[in-house]
């Protein structure tokens, strides 16, 4: 499938240089990572959450997992996994379990774990289960834009 067309068109009208890393067809982005021999804790995975408020994509490294406590506690809400039929509806354009770490380019909120952000490069899934989009570290800054920025990443 290659890149989302709304990640293709997210990353060029923002003047982001990527490179794509193909690799076997995975089910997560930790799989994707390995199966592509890179760094796990460089590979952002995005997890929908949504509340009353509306929907939030919490990025994090894929090596770790979600403390609902610490977003609870950071952004004062209490949010749960979207549902995946909401998941589809958003991110259309994508397959299942793909989430690109992009939510300014499906006009979703975000919030990002602050470890990712010192990465020196990043890698993150664009919208398939075979290839990976590789950004420096300027460029994800860039990426995550207004993103709210808190620790909340656990590791597995």
């Amino acid at each position: 499938m290659s890149l989302a067309t709304r990640v293709r068109w997210f990353l060029h009208h923002n003047n982001i240089d990527y490179k794509i890393v193909h690799h076997a067809p995975t089910k997560t982005s930790l799989e994707s990572g390995l199966k592509a021999h890179l760094p796990p804790g460089r590979v952002a995975k995005g997890v929908l959450l949504e509340d009353e408020r509306g929907y939030l994509l919490a990025i994090l490294p894929a090596t770790c997992h979600l403390s609902f406590d610490a977003i609870d506690d950071l952004l004062n809400r209490h949010l749960k996994l979207a549902m995946e039929r909401e998941i589809g509806d958003l991110f259309s354009d994508c397959v299942f379990g793909a989430l690109p770490p992009l939510g300014e380019a499906y006009n979703v909120p975000m919030l990002v774990d602050a470890s990712l952000l010192r990465m020196p490069d990043v890698y993150f899934e664009g919208g398939d289960h075979e290839d990976l989009v590789h950004v420096q570290r300027d460029a994800f800054h860039r990426l995550m834009g207004a993103a709210k920025q808190g620790h909340f990443g656990r590791l597995s």
